[in-house]
């Protein structure tokens, strides 16, 4: 089988770009996983490659290319960036290739913005550390708000899922969607639509900003249990990196640290126009009985300690961690 760098030669040539995986000029490749130019992602993304083109007076540009424009599966982002098939890349899927990021995704392991930043400051040198096993360089981070319950079906209460299919995007919210008797499904945004016309699925787990904007008419009610938080990674081809001057070195990370809490803010704000949005189109919005959330997050306490020791002492001592800081 070719590698992920052969397969793309052809479509680097197209583009007029070097093909060449150990070139490290200053005029490097971007590329975001995602396809829709109108989110705060990217629109961080673009500002960002703006900035750092205007802030080191040329010395390194950034042409960013958005989600499938280039021949990279959403799940290698990481491996292209490692390769050098691209020198810079937000990368929402990249737990598959640095697994213990997923500790950010735990099901109600983190609850709120406080606890976020409290393990968020556990996991970054971890993250680097995997990132970097990668060829990678972690350069930050931004997060979408909490993933909660979009139905088709009335929902008031954890209960309500069972015997239902429910669209997740990590095995992690599927071993929480299992734990109330429902069945996981994994799919893509852009098929939900068409799953939910189907009835392939009877609902999923998103944010209303950024995935559900106009899925009232699929999905008529809101659950808002906040199971759990995505975050999508900023990193850089370690050699591309090495290889900037000092001075735009520093100038791109700092420009990564001050956007990606940008994006993170945007998120944040654009949630409640949504949610607001969703509501007025006729959404029912059920906010989540407190005793509903104390009761996932007791269900899901073994399954994370379960879910690290199966991955290695290294997820453990994370976790533990973690769970330190937050004081759980």
């Amino acid at each position: 089988m070719k590698s992920l760098k052969n397969r793309l030669l052809s479509s680097l040539i197209l583009l007029g770009l070097t093909a060449a995986g150990t070139a490290h000029a200053t005029n490097w490749t971007g590329y975001t996983y995602s396809a829709v130019s109108t989110t705060a992602a990217v629109k961080g993304m673009e500002r960002i490659a703006d900035r750092v083109e205007e802030e080191t007076g040329d010395d390194l540009s950034i042409t960013l290319h958005l989600g499938k424009t280039l021949q990279i599966a959403s799940s290698d982002i990481t491996q292209a960036t490692g390769d050098g098939i691209v020198d810079f890349a937000a990368d929402l899927y990249s737990s598959g290739n640095v697994p213990i990021a997923r500790i950010l995704s735990l099901p109600l392991l983190i609850n709120d913005d406080e606890e976020w930043d409290k393990a968020y400051a556990v996991m970054k040198p971890y993250l680097k550390e995997g990132f970097a096993q990668q060829g990678v360089t972690y350069l930050g981070s931004y997060r979408y708000p909490q993933q909660v319950i979009f139905t088709s079906f009335e929902v008031d209460s954890l209960d309500d899922l069972s015997g239902h299919k429910i669209r997740v995007t990590s095995p992690e919210q599927g071993a929480f969607v299992e734990a109330f008797g429902g069945s996981p499904i994994t799919l893509s945004g852009s098929e939900v639509p068409t799953a939910l016309e189907r009835g392939v699925i009877d609902g999923v787990l998103t944010a209303s900003a950024g995935g559900a904007k106009n899925w009232h008419e699929f999905l008529p009610y809101n659950y808002r249990l906040p199971v759990n938080y995505a975050f999508s990674a900023i990193i850089a081809n370690t050699s591309s990196h090495d290889d900037l001057d000092p001075a735009t070195r520093d100038t791109l990370d700092k420009i990564v640290d001050e956007e990606t809490r940008q994006i993170t803010r945007d998120f944040i704000a654009d949630e409640k126009v949504q949610k607001q949005n969703q509501a007025q189109a006729g959404m029912t919005i059920v906010e989540a009985d407190p005793a509903d959330i104390r009761r996932a997050q007791e269900a899901m306490v073994p399954w994370w300690h379960e879910w690290a020791r199966k991955a290695g002492p290294d997820h453990e001592k994370a976790l533990a961690e973690v769970l330190k800081a937050l004081g759980k």
